[in-house]
């Protein structure tokens, strides 16, 4: 489980193809802390610690599934991946409660200033099935953005805006999101608990 408050924006090193998987190679300054078997968030997306390097890099693997829900397979050796270690349980809960198991993609659509910070539109393609399973967005809730735990503004029913304050930029992968950059989206997972009551009650 997470928070969607990431630690740091690290590099990945090295992108290996290993049939319908892929390994990724990632540097970050916790790498010394981190043990195999250890779930890490990238961008959004709970992967686990296959090795821990000499070097000050530690591999995980995305396998097909993975690839197909996320923006995984566009990692490129030199990209920015938003990185958070599993929540600790005796802490306090500052974003809000995350899987790690990405719902679909988004492609930012636009971004423009808001006097000092910058707000950012997404889209997302979904059907009415889905949505009423809870795979949506609701203003003023909670969605998760490559990782990172945002508020949802301006909300329709495949699009929502979301304000990024200087140091949300400054320190995740929101400073090289532009238009045409797809994202990873993991929706509010209580928001999916209660649509699924419902169905059940309706039955």
């Amino acid at each position: 489980m997470f928070s969607g408050i990431v630690e740091e924006a690290a590099t990945v090193v090295r992108v290996d193809r290993n049939e319908g998987n892929i390994d990724l190679t990632v540097r970050c300054s916790f790498t010394d802390e981190l043990r195999i078997d250890q779930s890490v968030a990238h961008n959004g997306v709970c992967l686990t610690v296959v090795a821990v390097n000499p070097d000050g890099t530690y591999r995980v693997t995305a396998i097909r599934e993975t690839l197909e829900r996320s923006n995984i397979g566009d990692l490129r050796a030199g990209s920015l991946v938003n990185l958070e270690r599993s929540m600790i349980m005796n802490g306090r809960l500052d974003g809000h409660i995350v899987q790690g198991h990405v719902d679909t993609t988004a492609v930012c659509t636009a971004v423009s200033d808001a006097d000092g910070s910058r707000y950012f539109t997404f889209e997302y393609d979904i059907d009415r099935a889905m949505a009423l399973k809870g795979y949506m967005t609701v203003e003023k809730g909670s969605v998760t953005v490559n990782g990172v735990s945002l508020t949802v503004c301006d909300s329709t029913p495949n699009s929502f805006r979301v304000a990024i304050i200087p140091y949300t930029f400054e320190h995740t992968n929101f400073r090289s999101i532009e238009v045409g950059s797809c994202v990873n989206l993991e929706f509010d997972i209580i928001g999916k608990y209660l649509a699924r009551m419902m169905e059940l009650k309706e039955d």
